[in-house]
């Protein structure tokens, strides 16, 4: 169990992925299929429960993908994508935007495929950005000191809550 102030319960984070997924299928209603990339960790969590929220709720393929990223050293041991992404919509998942340098550094590997376009999509955007990043698809945005922890709890494949320590 987490310690800290609750931010969001299981039925709110489930309220915010539901928002989301609609806003997702409003930005790529122009595609049949998108590479849904969530990053290791609780991102992978919410790509996954993102995904199929938009397989229920439209005709999208959706292709679920997880990129594993050092994220205290981003450049060491950059990942090479599998995928062809050529031409292709993605979306590039994470629970929190802090500074924005993981989300940065996952573009560099992502863009080096050419996608059609890219959106990028947090359940929680703290708006501390040392790097010019802003998410386009935010379910919970919070101004937090810079000494204050976004904590997203989870088990096993669900979110469980959001914690502020």
């Amino acid at each position: 169990m987490q310690t800290g102030t609750l931010i969001l319960s299981p039925e709110q984070i489930d309220l915010k992925i539901q928002r989301m997924a609609f806003e997702l299928w409003e930005k790529n209603t122009d595609v049949k299929e998108l590479y849904m990339i969530g990053i290791a960790g609780s991102g992978q969590i919410l790509a996954s429960l993102l995904a199929e929220r938009l397989r229920a709720i439209s005709k999208l393929k959706v292709n679920l993908e997880i990129l594993k990223i050092n994220k205290e050293r981003p450049l060491e041991n950059m990942p090479e994508l599998p995928w062809k992404l050529d031409g292709k919509s993605v979306v590039l998942v994470d629970d929190v935007s802090n500074s924005g340098k993981v989300l940065l550094y996952t573009l560099k590997p992502v863009l080096d495929h050419f996608p059609k376009k890219i959106v990028i999509a947090v359940l929680v955007d703290r708006r501390h950005k040392s790097y010019p990043i802003n998410p386009d698809i935010v379910g919970y945005s919070l101004s937090t000191t810079l000494q204050e922890n976004i904590l997203v709890q989870s088990d096993g494949e669900k979110l469980t809550g959001v914690f502020l320590n």
